[in-house]
């Protein structure tokens, strides 16, 4: 049983309620409850772990287990309640099957690196837990530590044993009663424990009366799905009490087995700065950091963060969000109380707090006064017209052909700015690019062909979907900044639509992506979905309205999956996913970007059941970023694994404006905010300012030129924070 649980409130500010320690890579090779799974999978003969956790952590305990290709049992507590319910709880699963089951209770967030050394230590154990004995395993002190308990050892439990009687135990003492118990051989408890379940259940009745009642109360109140069982609300009424008071320090059954290994519970950054590889000087770096004449010292800037360190010694400098810490690594025993005085500071004065309004105002700065100036001064072609794809970091565009969705999607991004407040010239920059759209892009039945080249020859006369999509949200974008072409544009848009609708519509519901191809994606119609949202705001006709009803009924009758809230990507002409590997493919940034929609839309019309589906969808999208890098990756399968380390700039977009909608919780929605913004202006740290890095190959920032297409999911994301920031 593997137990999921504690703050590590000393690993401030990394360790949150939304991903506590156990789910942080700390020391490299995975998080340590990742690493807590392989060394216990290592054991022989062990059974799939029982992983006691809160009911919030569940989606991240199946991802990180999908990514390790491993099985178990989650118990979701809806509340926490200590290790002793927690623990009583699984025993009590164990029973079931197993009466007598020897159970081995490890916590999810210790380091012990030689897994051999640890496999040993259970070994040498067994028997006497087959005998009856509640064993914890005693770790040879690597010094005095006020952070750990210690076990005095007493008897052998039988002649010549390994195992030895628990003499006493000792809570955290000062460092000198911690030298005098090492010297008569004391042992650091580390709260890993080996016992019969029958042994344990009876021992809990007897010393802690109403535990094994309560716990089993909430057993049989809970519900199990999908390899979680969710333990019933009587759970909260159980004591609330950890496994030492309740059993271990009372009972005449405890007893230690004395192990020497590397062990820690990374409790607070010198032990992790002591687990950690270092460099030549003693120090452990991640993230980007320069160090100069800088010694024995942890320096860790999470994404998006930078830190130069200069002439530290025995430091530990961690820079995550909007939040620094900086003490000396022998005072680790002292940062909770150090947090807790920053609990106790004056509120700062308004505009000076870490809200979302502060966020909001730094990124429609750099909006305003970086992004759109330089997209209309170099990304417009102020010569033969449109505007270009891309842009080199000279300012300069690159030689690509003229795509019909990068026009429309700057025509919307500057409309939306101008429905923002921007100063600049927004009207001009729109009318420019609907002027090349009509002069290039449209063909004579009134659709819009794919590419043209920068003079506005034809390149690729075909339509799609997609791009017919875009020319209608850039209409209804323009419509509703300039009022004096909402009736021209008006008649236009129902012109377009009732061609998409004769084009790409099918009889058995849905639309084909492209004029005469049994292709069939998500994309598209998601699209189509939000230029017909779009139009329902600006035009009152029934129409709108009709199609995007249909867009959402067969959303959910056909296309997102049955079994989990999420959407594939290409499907057959049955609406069934399409054979490997393309119907296996999950894009989290489409989860975020259908869920936005749909939750708009629900909202609209009171449609519950396109509420919860995106409520589901938004869960399915988080599932995507990345634990240790906090961007959001670009693909996943469908069973939620990730298919590569690469994250591009749009999908960061998308989380942080499906997080306006989605976090209700003031704290949650703020902590969200900052995750969300620090990795996607991670993506704008250019010289010159305003353009971006487009992609993460390998979490690495891109070198290729900035994409103009990219500008229609940031201003998107902006505009979301914009409408609906704190002050």
């Amino acid at each position: 049983m593997i137990l999921c649980g504690g703050p590590g409130s000393r690993l401030w500010p990394l360790s949150t309620d939304q991903r506590p320690k156990p789910f942080l890579d700390l020391v490299g090779g995975g998080s340590l409850f990742q690493r807590t799974v392989l060394r216990v999978a290592a054991l022989a003969g062990a059974a799939p772990p029982i992983i006691v956790a809160g009911a919030a952590h569940v989606g991240l305990i199946r991802r990180q287990l999908r990514d390790l290709g491993q099985d178990g049992l989650i118990l979701a507590e809806p509340q926490g309640r200590d290790s002793a319910p927690a623990i009583i709880a699984a025993a009590l699963v164990i029973a079931r099957t197993d009466p007598q089951g020897v159970a081995l209770m490890v916590a999810s967030d210790h380091h012990v690196p030689d897994i051999g050394a640890f496999a040993g230590g259970v070994t040498a154990a067994l028997s006497a837990a087959e005998a009856g004995h509640i064993i914890t395993f005693g770790i040879a002190p690597g010094g005095p530590s006020r952070a750990y308990g210690y076990i005095r050892p007493g008897d052998p439990v039988s002649p010549g044993a390994a195992v030895r009687r628990v003499g006493a135990f000792h809570e955290k003492p000062d460092e000198a009663r911690a030298r005098a118990l090492i010297e008569e051989g004391g042992l650091w408890n580390s709260g890993n424990f080996l016992f019969r379940v029958d042994v344990m259940l009876a021992e809990a009745a007897r010393l802690c009366p109403g535990l094994v009642e309560g716990v089993q109360a909430a057993l049989s109140g809970g519900a199990e799905s999908d390899g979680v069982l969710a333990l019933g609300p009587a759970f909260g009424d159980c004591p609330k009490i950890s496994i030492d008071f309740a059993v271990m320090e009372k009972t005449d059954r405890a007893a230690v087995i004395p192990v020497d290994y590397a062990w820690s519970d990374l409790g607070a950054w010198d032990a992790i700065w002591a687990a950690s590889p270092q460099d030549g000087a003693g120090n452990a770096i991640k993230g980007r950091v320069a160090a100069v004449q800088t010694r024995n010292s942890l320096l860790r800037a999470e994404p998006g963060l930078e830190i130069v360190a200069l002439g530290l010694r025995d430091l530990a400098v961690i820079a995550h969000d909007h939040r620094v810490l900086v003490y000396s690594l022998d005072r680790a025993a002292d940062i909770k109380s150090a947090v807790d005085a920053l609990g106790r500071l004056p509120p700062p004065p308004p505009g000076c707090a870490p809200g979302l309004g502060q966020t909001r105002q730094r990124l429609v700065k750099w909006l305003w006064s970086d992004a759109l100036p330089t997209w209309w001064s170099f990304g417009a072609d102020h010569v033969a017209g449109g505007f270009h794809d891309r842009l080199a970091w000279d300012l300069t565009p690159t030689d690509h052909p003229r795509r019909v969705r990068v026009q429309a999607r700057q025509v919307f991004v500057y409309a939306t700015a101008g429905l923002m407040g921007w100063p600049g010239p927004w009207a001009t920059a729109v009318r420019h690019g609907l002027d090349w759209l009509e002069a290039r892009h449209r063909r004579g039945d009134g659709l819009y062909r794919t590419q043209v080249t920068r003079d506005g020859a034809v390149r690729d006369d075909t339509a799609n979907l997609y791009d017919q999509a875009f020319v209608l949200l850039a209409m209804a974008a323009a419509a509703t900044a300039l009022p004096d072409l909402r009736g021209p544009l008006t008649a236009k848009a129902h012109e377009l639509a009732g061609r998409i609708v004769g084009v790409f519509a099918r009889d058995q519901g849905g639309f084909r992506a492209a004029e005469g191809a049994d292709a069939f994606e998500s994309d598209p119609i998601m699209h189509l979905f939000e230029a017909a949202q779009a139009w329902r705001d600006v035009d009152s006709s029934l129409h709108w309205d009709a199609l995007a009803r249909d867009i959402a009924t067969h959303f959910l009758a056909r296309m997102m999956d049955r079994d989990r809230p999420q959407i594939r990507e290409t499907f057959a002409a049955d609406w069934s996913p399409r054979a490997e590997p393309a119907g296996r493919v999950i894009e989290p940034g489409h989860q975020f970007e259908w869920a936005w929609l749909l939750g708009r839309w629900g909202r609209q019309t009171g449609d519950a059941r396109a509420l919860a589906a995106a409520e589901g969808l938004y869960g399915t999208g988080l599932t995507g970023v990345d634990p240790d890098s906090g961007f959001v990756l670009d693909e996943l399968t469908d069973e939620g694994a990730s298919t590569g380390p690469s994250a591009r700039l749009w999908p960061q977009a998308e989380r942080l404006r499906a997080v306006m909608m989605f976090e209700r919780d003031p704290e949650a929605r703020r902590e969200a905010v900052h995750a969300a913004a620090r990795a996607l202006e991670s993506y704008f740290t250019t010289d010159p300012r305003g353009l971006w890095r487009d992609g993460r190959p390998d979490l690495h920032l891109s070198e290729d030129a900035a994409m103009a297409s990219s500008f229609y999911h940031i201003i998107g994301a902006i505009r979301a924070l914009d409408d609906q920031a704190e002050g």
